[in-house]
């Protein structure tokens, strides 16, 4: 019997989580994994107000809107019908593009990273995932890539905050090393060879929980 998983990927936007979670699940999938994959903020109706505010329809202060992802996110976890440990509990294998390393180094750009650390930790006491994968890219990249076929930019898609959230990243895998297992892959090489790094990482973990 295949165990199943929790993985979240992160990075800055433009990273290509999206396309690394379709590439992995595809993959444990073909291998006779059942996968769920799901996204932060979500579409409930919460996740759909954060959305909102980054497409400029409505405005909130940062710390309404580290507020509302904390409470989208216990929504992700606790819903009845398609909570993420509801899944997990029905043999899923869960893979997440954002989880709470994203509110970590998003909102600690505009407050207290220990603040929005402490802000979710009852997520983080429910469910830690078994692999945090982080895309790395550089901030130049990612930009471009965002503005490829765009008419607008969202909430926190400027050069100067994507270098800042970057560098929120590494401080919060620093503060949280002892209780997280992260692993960052280069993202600025081809979508393939960052899918083979990753996959094999995910291989390694599959087999040591045999």
């Amino acid at each position: 019997m295949n165990k199943n998983l929790f993985i979240a990927f992160e990075g800055i936007d433009g990273s290509g989580k999206s396309t690394q979670v379709k590439m992995l699940s595809e993959y444990l999938m073909a291998r006779g994994h059942k996968v769920y994959t799901t996204f932060e903020p979500t579409d409930s109706p919460i996740g759909t107000m954060i959305r909102n505010i980054f497409s400029h329809k409505m405005e909130a202060d940062h710390r309404v809107i580290a507020g509302l992802f904390v409470a989208d996110r216990l929504d992700h976890l606790l819903n009845a019908q398609y909570g993420l440990l509801k899944k997990l509990e029905d043999g899923y294998t869960v893979i997440t593009d954002r989880y709470y390393f994203s509110s970590y180094a998003y909102h600690g750009t505009h407050m207290s990273i220990d603040w929005v650390i402490q802000a979710n930790a009852l997520s983080a006491d429910l469910l830690r995932p078994d692999l945090n994968i982080y895309i790395d890219v550089s901030p130049e990249i990612s930009m471009s890539r965002i503005q490829k076929g765009r008419e607008s930019t969202e909430l926190y898609e400027t050069l100067e905050n994507l270098r800042n959230v970057r560098e929120k990243y590494f401080e919060a895998f620093e503060k949280q090393k002892d209780r997280e297992k992260v692993f960052i892959v280069d993202g600025n090489r081809s979508t393939d060879i960052i899918a083979s790094d990753i996959v094999k990482k995910v291989a390694i973990l599959l087999e040591a929980e045999k």
